[in-house]
């Protein structure tokens, strides 16, 4: 159908009930479907226009990726206003120099920032998919009729830069948009008959939606196929992994240093990937000598999408030996942002693919990319100089070089500014160079600079090297292979972990670097980037208290879910796995900073052939149906008629459980092993067999640690907990050993799959009847996991099964529901000390 506006496409592709966008906050997940976007999108516009935002507004979208991401981008094009994202790792100053600059109305804050201080208005992107919003059954306040828009109107503003100097908002309409999107549909359109069997295609998202590219990814690419969009929390390589094999993901979309953080996961996971076979193989065998890699990542995932910044050949290389598709193309902001794309069964390694319909390509006499076409920006807002330099005789001038070959496909050699001439003329392309010294061993990371002096400009290198690495022997080995112009002239030890790199593309920050190297300065080791992160994340969690590298764990009191919280943030940061008993294994400081230390300084976690993503305490056969109606079965005939034989029960709240939607997590207090069944037995029918009760890790210790137990001990503890597993859908809660965090996960998998869970916040049951303080986990399932808690309060069971006791002895008990409660917060303790005021209270 024809498009005039993004407003078509809306009304033409996101409406259906199949699945759109899934959310993995790290501890749950949220899927939402197409109509459930769409309904959320026209609510938050009909909330727009009620606040007097009017039409051409601005608003700032300030925020991770998340599907309230979207409802908002789309709310506000229904509104209609102009969109204005900024990268949610920006600074606040940043931030509020584009607040400043496009006069915002409203900034919406994702779970990641803090609201921004000044006299801008904020609101939470959360409430825009609270349930009451995303009840499609629901009509809308109003009669709603998406609005007058034309091709011409302003959708968005981006902003390129603004690291050191005033960033400038390229300006995008529907048109511009609209005209990236109709060419790459009519060319989807034509092979979608043949991928049917495939779909849904699934992508996992990495690239931010704070970019043109990462929003084409996610938002109107998926609607076409159809497809669905996968958002997960961090850049954690194992977690990746884990989720395109658990979600069957097809299609992994993100920047070209992502393929170097998971090549380098793999080199550790399973080392004899690198052995090359000594002849170029058929896409089928190298599947097949690979099969280890593939059903490592799972057997649905084929492909790469690649943008935001150029692709390394030799990577490239990499990943399409071991059998994967990479499919890669040329844009930037203010192109909307593809130029070229490569076709995915028709690529050619080393360009980046054809022009897309409606745009043209050439390149200037001096090697400079020029585009026009639809998809181009109209130029920067409120910056006129710098629109009439980037415009001449109706082209764009990219500020890329590149060149055309025979077949139309397009290469990109470098940026035009970071070209470094030399004194006889020549010019030198930095990543050429860079893909040299990256070749050699002992360079962890390398950048090329040019550096003046005497008025001529040389190559310089920054690098950073492994410990016993010598850093002559590296240029001479470089300079041994690169052509005379290319020769490195000088070189600097960066000190940091890490060069500095754009936050979302991942880009080199190539004119800090020359400033750093031509100004001579050479910072400490302390004043490293990725230590002063680290530091600075630890000292969030530690308060006001000063701390150093030899301050201990100890002084800093971080409790068990501090820790979890830690181990989130510092592998959200680095790109690290950091398993929990890594984290009690460390004492100070110094040793976590040394836990999130570049991945070629530490120890190889798994040996060939190992499987590290087993987690054997956390089963899945107990939730399938045969188990599900073997518990039904056995707690309806037996099991349930037995403890009320013992247990003759009072239950008082009821239907505040049956007004209540699973899943649900009731929280109660903790009297006899009894309180599982009684608790049961007080629920309607058809919830018993889905609630999943927590139990004590350690009661299960010989099963879980049998190698310090007498194989009576063992066997009669596996039993147990064989029995437990599938009579009462037990898992195991661990209160002093490690396993916290997946303990967590496993809770929020639980509550996915509809299971309600029934939970003992006190960790211990009591002695004469009293109730305990309640524990900060309760808290912190509340408000990461948003869960429902339903407070339950039990009496008399201590008197009719005693925690001394081997028999049980029949008499009264008394269970007593109560009003359901949203907590959110971060203090744990205090959200806890809420619940258990709530089960005092009945």
């Amino acid at each position: 159908m024809k498009r005039d506006t993004l407003l078509d496409f809306f009304a033409d592709r996101i409406n259906s009930t199949a699945d759109f966008l899934v959310y993995d906050d790290g501890y749950r997940t949220y899927t939402y479907s197409y109509d459930e976007i769409s309904h959320a999108a026209r609510r938050f516009s009909r909330r727009l226009i009620a606040a007097g935002i009017k039409p051409h507004d601005k608003i700032v979208i300030w925020s991770e990726n998340r599907p309230e991401w979207i409802v908002a981008m789309w709310g506000c094009w229904l509104a209609p206003c102009v969109i204005v994202p900024v990268d949610y790792r920006a600074s606040q100053d940043l931030l509020a120099r584009v607040v400043s600059i496009v006069e915002g109305h409203v900034v919406l804050v994702g779970g990641e920032v803090k609201a921004p201080a000044g006299n801008v208005e904020s609101w939470p992107l959360k409430d825009l998919l609270a349930p009451e919003r995303v009840d499609t059954r629901t009509p809308l306040p109003v009669k709603y009729q998406i609005p007058s828009t034309s091709p011409a109107t302003l959708a968005e503003i981006i902003f390129t830069s603004g690291a050191t100097a005033e960033p400038k908002g390229v300006q995008l309409t529907h048109q511009n948009i609209l005209a990236n999107i109709v060419p790459v549909e009519r060319e989807i359109l034509k092979y979608r008959t043949y991928g049917r069997l495939f779909f849904p295609l699934r992508f996992l998202n990495l690239l931010p939606l704070s970019h043109m590219f990462g929003q084409a990814m996610a938002t109107f690419i998926p609607p076409i196929l159809p497809g669905v969009t996968v958002f997960m929390h961090g850049y954690n390589p194992s977690e990746i992994v884990r989720q395109i094999r658990t979600r069957r993901i097809s299609v992994l979309v993100c920047v070209p240093k992502m393929l170097e953080v998971l090549r380098e996961h793999l080199l550790h996971v399973i080392p004899d990937i690198f052995e090359q076979p000594s002849k170029t193989e058929h896409v089928a065998l190298r599947w097949w000598r690979y099969r280890r890699i593939h059903r490592l990542f799972g057997m649905k995932f084929w492909a790469f999408v690649v943008g935001a910044a150029p692709l390394d050949p030799d990577l490239e290389a990499f990943w399409a030996r071991l059998g994967f598709l990479i499919i890669q193309g040329y844009g930037l902001t203010e192109t909307a942002p593809i130029v070229t794309l490569n076709h995915p069964f028709r690529a050619r390694r080393g360009t980046v693919g054809t022009p897309i319909g409606g745009v043209e390509v050439k390149i200037a006499s001096d090697g400079e990319i020029l585009v026009r076409g639809g998809n181009v920006t109209s130029g920067y807002y409120n910056a006129p100089d710098a629109t009439e330099a980037a415009f001449k005789d109706g082209w764009f001038h990219t500020g890329d070089i590149g060149a055309i070959d025979a077949t139309g496909r397009l290469s990109v050699r470098g940026r035009k500014k970071e070209v470094i001439v030399t004194p006889e003329g020549l010019n030198v392309f930095p990543e050429d160079v860079e893909r040299i010294l990256l070749d050699i061993e002992g360079v962890r990371d390398a950048a090329i600079v040019g550096t003046t002096s005497d008025g001529k400009e040389r190559v310089h290198a920054a690098l950073i090297l492994e410990p016993d690495a010598n850093a002559a022997r590296v240029i001479r080995q470089a300079n041994a292979e690169l052509e005379d112009h290319q020769r490195i002239r000088g070189y600097s030890l960066w000190p940091g972990d890490e060069l500095p790199r754009t936050e979302g593309t991942q880009k080199l920050k190539r004119g800090d670097l020359r400033q750093w190297v031509e100004s001579g300065d050479t910072p400490s080791p302390r004043s490293a980037q990725g230590e002063k992160n680290a530091r600075a994340i630890i000292q969030r969690l530690a308060g006001e208290r000063a701390i150093g590298g030899d301050t201990t764990l100890e002084e800093l009191g971080l409790s068990s879910l501090e820790r979890i919280e830690l181990t989130m943030a510092l592998e959200q940061q680095f790109n690290r796995s950091i398993d929990e008993q890594s984290l009690r294994a460390a004492s100070t400081v110094g040793d976590l900073e040394a836990l999130v230390a570049p991945a070629s300084t530490q120890p190889q976690p798994t040996q060939a052939g190992s499987r590290p993503y087993q987690r054997s305490e956390f089963q899945s056969w107990n939730r399938r149906w045969p188990a599900r109606f073997i518990r039904r079965l056995a707690l309806t005939v037996f099991l349930l008629p037995l403890s009320r034989i013992f247990a003759w029960t009072t239950v008082e709240g009821l239907d505040r459980v049956t007004a209540t939607s699973d899943p649900i997590v009731y929280a109660s207090n903790h009297q006899s092993h009894m309180d599982g069944p009684v608790i049961l037995a007080a629920l309607p029918a058809h919830r018993r067999s889905r609630v999943a009760t927590a139990a004590a890790k350690e009661f299960f210790a010989a099963h879980f640690h049998p190698e310090q137990f007498s194989w009576r001990r063992r066997a009669t503890s596996s039993l147990n907990y064989f029995l437990g597993s599938l009579l009462f859908n037990i898992f195991p809660l661990p209160q002093r050993e490690a396993g916290t965090r997946q303990a967590i996960r496993y809770l929020g998998e639980l509550l996915d799959d509809g299971n309600s869970v029934l939970i003992f916040p006190e960790g211990r049951r009591t002695n004469t009847g009293e109730i305990g303080q309640f524990q900060p986990g309760i808290g912190m399932i509340a408000a990461k996991l948003q869960a429902t808690i339903i407070p339950v309060r039990i009496d008399g069971l201590d008197r009719i099964l005693h925690q001394s006791w081997r028999m049980a002895r029949p008499g009264p008990a008394r269970v007593a529901f109560g009003e359901p409660l949203r907590l959110e917060g971060e203090d744990y303790q205090s959200l806890a000390d809420r619940v258990e005021k709530a089960v005092r209270s009945l």
